[in-house]
């Protein structure tokens, strides 16, 4: 496996140099930052992910406003005891992707979000997890949540600022070029090699995982 400075060489010469590779590195938030996220915009970025999810994602970007409101802004605990009739008003909502799989996983995932609050809530709790433990908070999320493991609680978190590496293609290529895994890292044992090669690299760089797996995809 290449140290995180060979890489990063490999990314820097496709991307322009250094300086212009570092430009188009993000870095995330804090935990005191994601510790003031009220927890309703916890939920309707899970619920975007999840009706991205295999769709057109400019239509639900055109068709956010109508979700803000369909969904009482995501009120957590309006949210969490939607009644029949409520799903029936929204399957019949032409503001929203009327998808009732989809629409019933906001229910779920606000009773996900409400478990959370024993331990300080969703924004302490999923915003203050280690980033050496990232694989097991996917888990955690998946467990517990509805259609949030996986890729669309990666882009979830990359999106709400929490440190995060995404297995997109181009991160699974550099991945298996550096021999970590043999394919996308679907089991936990293959999750726990990708974990270990990124703490590698955040350990010889002290750089974050977000900043990492931005090189890792520039690299391919």
């Amino acid at each position: 496996m290449r140290t995180f400075d060979e890489i990063f060489a490999i990314s820097a010469d496709r991307k322009g140099g250094p300086d212009a590779l570092e430009a188009m590195l993000d870095k995330p938030k804090s935990a005191t930052d994601l510790a003031q996220i009220p927890e309703d915009r916890w939920l309707a970025q899970f619920t975007k992910g999840v009706f991205q999810a295999g769709f057109n994602w400019k239509v639900i970007e055109n068709k956010w406003d109508g979700f803000e409101t369909a969904f009482h802004g995501f009120d957590v605990d309006r949210c969490a005891f939607m009644h029949d009739e409520d799903m029936d008003s929204l399957m019949s909502n032409k503001d929203i992707v009327r998808n009732g799989p989809k629409i019933r996983t906001v229910m779920d995932n606000a009773h996900f979000i409400q478990s959370l609050r024993k331990d300080g809530g969703a924004s302490v709790m999923l915003g203050g997890w280690a980033s050496t433990d990232y694989v097991n908070q996917l888990e955690f999320m998946k467990k517990g949540g509805s259609r949030i493991g996986g890729a669309t609680g990666q882009y979830s978190l990359r999106f709400l600022g929490k440190d995060s590496f995404i297995l997109s293609r181009d991160v699974v290529a550099r991945l298996i070029a550096e021999g970590v895994v043999d394919k996308q890292p679907t089991s936990k044992g293959a999750m726990k090699k990708v974990q270990e090669a990124f703490n590698t690299w955040m350990e010889q760089s002290g750089r974050s995982l977000t900043e990492i797996s931005r090189v890792l995809a520039m690299s391919v």
